[in-house]
């Protein structure tokens, strides 16, 4: 593909475009500005029309923005006219990459914290959780819309992926996982749209014209209903994505093999949610400069440490049922990956969220959910990927165009999150319209 020079200018114009554009716009500024664009202090011998141009750091962060989603746009569009293969490592034999495992597995996972959170605060009666609730809510719903993007460029005919919702397959795993995101993707929408309603309902124009304040109060009383939904929906997929793995009983390396995937998938989601919406939380006070709520993201913290016990203890042991524990200590690829995700997301994270002092300290809170986040995203990748090294033959390691598609998506998701924080009554100090 990049044997002629067409793609490889578009990648050159997609990354190049950019800087051209926010450099170009500021020369020009400070040539038709005059002196009076100066700083006062500037002597009476200082070039009025300096030649070295000071990008502040907002405009370096926006460059490196369009940048990267230039270059994931370059990337998914030549997915579409060349084909999967000109653009990634996958093959018939190897035919899941990171784009399932981490776009995919990886993002379900990460967004888990809307049914954790939600269902602490509605079903369970854990009230002084309901700070958490909306951010957790949105960051689901992003996720939840990033996991459809990255399978519409992972399918091979992504214009098929209609089908599923007209054709149903009901002994089919994957069938019901793809059934169980677009329901639960609809229900985290009817979650999050008191909070859009509430923004609208501020415009008398819309208000008065459209029944936008009887429709936010009907869904205010109903939303247990959503929110149970949610837990259910949430459960069933999360516990599939499992189910999908114990169909290859011969195929994944039995570090990772068990008939109790399905429960392993479960526990560490709410694992991920716990920790996530700790990182999430924290990103969040320091982007938009409001308050951390230290002593509820602290017992998030203490829940996780009984999680993730229970994770570890489960995994050691059907690992010593199933007489697999041998390959633990054996030197390879495999036994190494599975520690990094092990140490990482369970018993590093434990260790720093085993104290009650460590836990009210925001930076060791912080380090121990964002550890516990990265290794359970190496668990959700290690599965379709090394897991799967020996049986196939193939060394499969992404290309940099299906990381920068990765990376593309991530970064949209971290950027709608800051719009709607923006925008909407994301936090609870700001004011929410009841009537």
């Amino acid at each position: 593909m990049f044997t002629t020079p067409i793609p490889w200018l578009v990648l050159v114009l997609s990354v190049g475009i950019p800087i051209i554009f926010i450099v170009g716009v500021r020369y020009i500024v400070a040539h038709t500005g005059g002196r009076s664009s100066m700083s006062p202090i500037a002597g009476a011998g200082q070039d009025a029309f300096p030649l070295h141009i000071s990008i502040p750091r907002s405009q370096v962060k926006k460059l490196l923005l369009a940048a990267i989603f230039g270059l994931g746009a370059l990337v998914i569009l030549m997915r579409f006219i060349f084909g999967i293969g000109a653009v990634s490592h996958m093959s018939d034999s190897f035919p899941w990459g990171i784009w399932i495992g981490i776009d995919v597995m990886g993002g379900v996972a990460l967004a888990a914290g809307a049914f954790v959170i939600a269902g602490a605060a509605h079903i369970f009666g854990v009230h002084r959780l309901e700070p958490l609730v909306r951010p957790a809510i949105l960051t689901g719903f992003l996720g939840y819309l990033l996991v459809v993007c990255g399978l519409v460029v992972d399918l091979g005919r992504p214009y098929n992926i209609w089908r599923p919702l007209v054709h149903w397959q009901h002994h089919s795993v994957m069938w019901e996982v793809g059934m169980c995101v677009f329901t639960y993707t609809i229900v985290l929408f009817i979650e999050f749209l008191p909070v859009i309603l509430e923004r609208i309902n501020r415009f008398e124009a819309i208000a008065t014209r459209l029944p936008t304040i009887p429709l936010y109060q009907f869904l205010r009383k109903i939303s247990i209903i959503f929110v149970i939904l949610g837990v259910i929906l949430s459960t069933l997929h999360q516990s599939s994505l499992g189910s999908l793995w114990v169909l290859v009983p011969t195929k994944l390396n039995p570090l990772w093999y068990s008939i109790y995937l399905p429960v392993f998938f479960w526990i560490s989601a709410i694992a991920i949610g716990l920790t996530m919406t700790i990182v999430e939380s924290t990103l969040s006070s320091r982007a938009f400069n409001h308050g951390l709520e230290t002593d509820l993201l602290a017992d998030l913290a203490k829940w996780a440490v009984v999680v993730l016990g229970i994770y570890l203890v489960a995994k050691f042991a059907d690992l010593i049922a199933r007489d697999a524990w041998p390959l633990l200590f054996e030197p390879t690829v495999q036994a190494a990956a599975f520690w990094l995700e092990i140490g990482l997301g369970v018993i590093i994270p434990m260790i720093l969220f085993s104290r009650r002092t460590w836990r009210e300290n925001p930076r060791i809170l912080f380090t121990g959910a964002a550890l516990a986040v990265v290794g359970f995203a190496l668990n959700r990748l290690n599965i379709p990927t090394v897991g799967m090294w020996q049986w196939s033959g193939v060394r499969y390691f992404p290309s940099w165009m299906e990381a920068a598609v990765t990376l593309s998506l991530i970064t949209l998701g971290v950027m709608a999150f800051a719009l709607a924080a923006k925008y909407l009554s994301v936090f609870p100090e700001e004011h929410h319209i009841d009537s």
